[in-house]
């Protein structure tokens, strides 16, 4: 683009414009002025990652990094929208009265969500599922709804598509029984055939989401009061709902460009070409307006693809959009979807290898060429662990056997060539296998983190940070290096070769640790790492001697700090398993601290607000009752998940409860380099989750089946199968062999998913080792799972029984126990603290709704 001038406006203030700002000013736009114009009173966020507002992140949180809007070369104007563009004179002008003059302008003013054109949609009750504020509306409107009615919520999702699911999941986080109703016969139509809509169905079912597909809304009923009632399908059925989420698809928001008689696609979105001009040479447009090749696309891979284009476009480079890589994963916790290239096989003369497997709810499916070498496209559900590894081969060879990718882990071994340059290993940030081996070739980058730093590979969902590290490892060996695995910059071992020098030193120290294999003082690195090293070691108490400095955050003083500085206490509930007498005095408890109560996912019962000096008050009642630290602040055994199993479902075929106790008891406070979370289900259909577990155990007439490796995150994986038919004892001494091998092996901050990834010779090697003794360290495995058990004692009696360490649970020096009373607690960014009991009592505190005030 040819432009005498250096002064752009970019008009949105979305992902995508915020990656044309930070590429501008990072790839040399030292002589370009920004003005960014936002209609949101805020600053760019993720809105990938809105789902996880529904899982306790918060507003700032979701906030991308603000670094390039404070550079002193950008006007950030945020609340306020461009309403008018004068081409002519190159002025636009706001809403609220600015007139600003550009030299170029960059429309990326994204899409909005559509709702279905029938009556009712804007019933009080209705959202859609686009931003913050609709979120934000949403979660308001449930609270407020749940309150009036005194009854559990149901809601409805109107679109089964990609963010249709995710939406489901929020409400399902909100505690609201979901259905989702879909027009077309299987859910994500557009991105999965008939088998794996199928198999997704099974899977967002056994969720408990019911999903209704050949169902067209014809009509939404209000009550009484005007709230959505129910709603009318065209078959003439009737569902009653209280809530309903529209996510039917979103439009490009092309008014402004329309206004500015710049060429629009009939279906929407300003035209671009392959530069991101629009008919206007000095105006281009990025994102979700942008219309390429007839098609407006809501993802934000192209969007910065687009953002990159314009920015190189401006300053003087000739770089083309390549078109839209329609590749997805889906982000719903507890479920694999991906699918990628040419999915359904419209290629003439494409071949596709399937590979399914209802029972363990499987369905994957490559496209090849008609020469069966290239590979095309697939689609992957409930086992998405190979999109990684095969969303860069596409319009490439696949390099072998392709039941490789798809049978079970272990079955046949992929294939181990390298990757072309061309291959595209991060498409959020459309970075190639050959841009990263020159980061690492001419730009000196050694390791993952500086490769992400240089390339911006894995810098945005992350799923491809495995990729990256092997591409890493393997150009450095061409040089003659290796990866660095050093621990930090004190330390040259890595947490493995830290975890074997000490347990053969029998050092007990961080001090002497550090003065015999590091150097300097330490860091928030290798502390904590070295704290958990010497915990398994010693089995000492975490706040013993100078080892409790090591201690990041919540270890520190045994309790999960929470956003608004408050902690949570989590007592240990075994397998979920609670007498009433344990109930009253938990919900006493939470009564007499004012705390807010929350029956988790993982069987337990987390109390949050508690202050600092309260902590061991609440724990002394809470001990004195039986309980002992559930370890939710630790990298240490969580919890062991599990089903009523045989005892009482008529379906078990083992005691999947009692053996959840007997592990939660056995493994508790077991510290490892990541936390762990295990699950027992008494039979097959899996209602323990087991396989989604670092440890999951599912009952069969022959005995317990085995699986480990299983995560939940950003990447979430499947556990593999590593042994069949055991009993209790077997089953004992293979859990204590394999969680012991992971603690001496893995890296800092590991889970046992990438772990297991990492781990020469797969599943074959690991039963090797655990059952064979292949190394013969089995011995020492069990003897330090001996020591764990035999000198396990409960972190928060111990300290209740120590003067010395409830020193620490103060917080004001001059007053331990009791906070100075003119002091005001105002929860963070607006969120509620209940009250606690002599709050509600003292005459001098103000309790407005929950947030307190003092009366001066």
């Amino acid at each position: 683009m040819s432009t005498t001038g250096h002064h752009v406006v970019v008009v949105g203030a979305g992902m995508v414009a915020h990656r044309f700002v930070e590429s501008l000013l990072t790839r040399g736009g030292s002589n370009w002025r920004i003005t960014l114009i936002g209609e949101e009173p805020r600053h760019p966020y993720d809105r990938v990652g809105l789902t996880s507002f529904f899982a306790g992140a918060s507003a700032e949180d979701l906030t991308l990094e603000r670094g390039h809007l404070d550079d002193e070369r950008v006007e950030f104007i945020r609340g306020d929208a461009v309403t008018h563009v004068d081409r002519a004179a190159r002025r636009v002008s706001t809403r609220g009265g600015r007139a600003v003059d550009y030299d170029a302008l960059v429309l990326a003013t994204g899409s909005y969500a559509a709702r279905l054109a029938v009556e009712g949609y804007d019933l009080d009750g209705c959202f859609v599922y686009r931003t913050l504020d609709d979120v934000e509306r949403l979660a308001a409107f449930v609270r407020r709804r749940r309150a009036e009615l005194g009854r559990p919520l149901t809601g409805t999702v109107i679109g089964g598509g990609l963010l249709g699911l995710e939406a489901a999941g929020a409400l399902q986080g909100l505690e609201v029984d979901c259905t989702v109703v879909q027009s077309s016969d299987r859910l994500m139509s557009a991105q999965l055939d008939a088998a794996a809509g199928g198999a997704l169905r099974r899977l967002i079912e056994a969720r408990g989401i019911r999903v209704r597909t050949e169902t067209v809304t014809t009509r939404l009923d209000p009550d009484h009061a005007g709230q959505v009632a129910g709603l009318e399908f065209r078959d003439g059925s009737y569902a009653p709902t209280d809530v309903v989420v529209f996510t039917v698809g979103v439009r490009p928001r092309d008014e402004l460009a329309r206004r500015s008689d710049l060429v629009v696609h009939p279906r929407g979105g300003v035209v671009v070409d392959a530069g991101c001009a629009t008919s206007d040479p000095r105006i281009l447009a990025i994102g979700e307006v942008a219309s390429f090749d007839g098609q407006c696309v809501g993802l934000v891979a192209p969007g910065y693809a687009m953002a990159e284009v314009a920015a190189t476009r401006l300053l003087g480079g000739d770089a083309s959009f390549p078109g839209y890589d329609l590749s997805t994963k889906l982000k719903l916790s507890g479920v694999d979807v991906a699918s990628f290239g040419d999915a359904f096989a419209e290629t003439p003369g494409a071949l596709d290898v399937v590979y399914a497997d209802p029972v363990a709810g499987v369905y994957k499916k490559l496209v090849l060429s008609d020469d069966a070498r290239t590979l095309l496209g697939g689609i992957l559900v409930g086992d998405a662990a190979a999109y990684g590894a095969l969303r860069p081969l596409v319009g490439g060879a696949l390099g072998g056997d392709p039941a490789a990718y798809l049978l079970p882990e272990g079955a046949i071994e992929a294939p181990k060539g390298e990757l072309p340059d061309a291959a595209l290993v991060c498409s959020c940030n459309s970075v190639t296998a050959g841009t990263i081996r020159s980061a690492v070739h001419d730009d000196g980058c050694t390791d993952v983190a500086s490769v992400k730093a240089c390339t911006r590979a894995g810098a945005a969902c992350g799923s491809c940070v495995g990729m990256v590290k092997r591409l890493v490892g393997a150009e450095l060996a061409k040089t003659g290096a290796s990866l660095s695995s050093a621990l930090c910059e004190h330390f040259d071992l890595s947490r493995r070769q830290l975890f074997d020098a000490v347990r053969v030193s029998g050092l007990r120290t961080f001090t002497a640790v550090i003065e015999r294999f590091g150097r300097g003082r330490g860091c928030d690195l290798c502390k904590p790492a070295l704290a958990s090293i010497l915990s398994t070691l010693t089995g000492a108490h975490v706040l013993d001697g100078e080892n409790a400095a090591l201690q990041d955050t919540n270890d520190h003083v045994m309790a999960n700090l929470q956003k608004d500085g408050s902690y949570s206490v989590v007592p240990r509930i075994p397998g979920g398993e609670i007498t009433p007498a344990g109930l009253v005095v938990i919900g006493e408890v939470a009564r007499d601290f004012g705390l807010y109560t929350k029956i988790t996912g993982g069987q337990r019962i987390d109390l949050f607000g508690a202050r600092l000096e309260q902590l061991p008050d609440i724990w002394r009642r809470l001990v004195d009752a039986g309980f002992e630290s559930g370890h939710a602040y630790g990298k240490s055994l969580r919890t062991v998940k599990s089903c009523v199993g045989s005892t009482w479902c008529r379906y078990g075929v083992q005691d999947s409860v009692g053996m959840a106790v007997r592990l939660e008891l056995r493994y508790r406070g077991l510290r490892s380099p990541h936390k762990l979370k295990l699950g027992v289900s008494g039979c097959a259909r899996e209602c323990a989750e087991a396989r989604g577990k670092d440890v999951g155990v599912i009952a069969t007439e022959a005995g317990w089946n085995l699986y480990v490796g299983g995560n939940g995150g950003f990447t979430p994986r499947h556990a593999v199968l590593l042994a069949e038919g055991l009993s209790d004892d077997e089953l004992l001494t293979a859990v204590d062999r394999f969680l012991m091998y992971y603690i001496f092996t893995a890296d800092r901050l590991q889970r046992t998913a990438p772990w297991f990834e990492d781990l020469e010779g797969g599943i074959a090697a690991l039963r090797a080792v655990v059952f064979d003794d292949s190394l013969g360290i089995c011995a020492d495995l069990d003897a330090a799972m001996a020591r764990h058990i035999g000198s396990y004692e409960d972190e928060w009696k111990a300290t209740l029984d120590d003067p010395e360490k409830l020193r620490r649970f103060a917080s004001f020096v001059n007053a331990p126990t009791t906070p100075d009373p003119s002091l005001a607690y105002t929860a963070e960014r607006g969120q509620p603290r209940p009250a606690t009991a002599a709050e509600r009592d003292d005459p001098r505190v103000l309790i407005a709704g929950t947030v307190l005030e003092v009366r001066r």
